[in-house]
């Protein structure tokens, strides 16, 4: 356990902010699971779009870094694309 009080604030806030990321992190992967997982387009593109939304406000958050997101909403527009 830290002795100074400003490492002792930083450690409370570090854990605070590093629970905040990790269930953001999860719900994101909850949903390009779930976009993977569909098998009709229709249904894919709703998903889809949730988890753009998503992922977006990750960035404005500062969970995910700018090409990061990009990457990830790319192979996304990539499955959509194969489905039929």
């Amino acid at each position: 356990m830290p002795q100074i009080k400003s490492k002792i604030k930083r450690t409370k806030t570090n854990a605070k902010s590093e629970a905040k990321n990790k269930s953001i992190k999860s719900e994101i992967k909850t949903c390009i699971k779930n976009t993977l997982a569909q098998t009709k387009k229709k249904d894919a593109i709703e998903i889809f779009n949730f988890a753009q939304k998503k992922i977006d406000a990750s960035v404005t958050k500062g969970v995910y870094k700018k090409n990061t997101a990009s990457r990830k909403k790319a192979r996304l527009a990539k499955h959509l694309a194969s489905l039929k």
